[in-house]
């Protein structure tokens, strides 16, 4: 994110369309590549398991290591609808208990088991991928919400691991400016109301 005011400590900052938002997965190049080559997972991919979306581009790389962590070598932006992603935050809990969000632990556990769909927090990463002090969303999948992403929701998927590594080798050498020119714009997100412990938009 390229805006110098600090964000709110739990916020979805997210490149998108008035129509996609971006998220990101890094996977072994056996099954990135055909996905990026034919735009739909291959059939190796599990519908069936629990499958986490990032729309935060350096949290992908602090998660891959800037693609080179082994069976994470490949990273793919997927470009999804806009109405399967807020009904997804619409469904949502929170991976973890939060006196906040819930009466008790046995509501949360009671949303948790009803819901397809999990909320993490975690903290955003700047370019040498040191924790920042406001935290960015990873989104969890499971069954009919992992399955609509993967054949529904997904309108294009391309291969960044060519960009993963340019903006390394510019950390790498010092070129902040440079690196940070070439990051994904990604601006604040307007997720619905009910998503669980997000900061409204100023």
């Amino acid at each position: 994110m390229n805006d110098r005011q600090t964000p709110p400590a739990r916020q979805i900052r997210a490149a998108c369309t008035d129509t996609t938002v971006t998220v990101y997965q890094a996977y072994d190049p056996a099954l990135g590549v055909p996905a990026a080559r034919t735009g739909r997972f291959p059939a190796a991919w599990k519908r069936d398991r629990m499958t986490w979306i990032k729309p935060s581009f350096l949290w992908m790389m602090y998660r891959c290591g800037w693609a080179t962590k082994p069976g994470q070598e490949c990273v793919l932006a997927m470009e999804i609808d806009r109405t399967g992603f807020d009904r997804a935050l619409e469904r949502a809990c929170l991976s973890h208990y939060d006196p906040a969000e819930h009466t008790d632990r046995a509501a949360w556990k009671r949303a948790l088991r009803d819901s397809p769909v999990r909320i993490q927090w975690d903290p955003e990463r700047d370019l040498h991928l040191r924790p920042l002090p406001h935290r960015s969303l990873q989104l969890g999948l499971s069954g009919d919400a992992s399955r609509s992403y993967a054949d529904e929701w997904i309108t294009s998927i391309t291969d960044v691991t060519p960009l993963a590594h340019r903006v390394h080798a510019l950390v790498q050498d010092g070129d902040l400016p440079a690196a940070r020119a070439l990051l994904p714009h990604e601006l604040p997100y307007p997720a619905p109301e009910s998503t669980p412990s997000v900061s409204p938009l100023a």
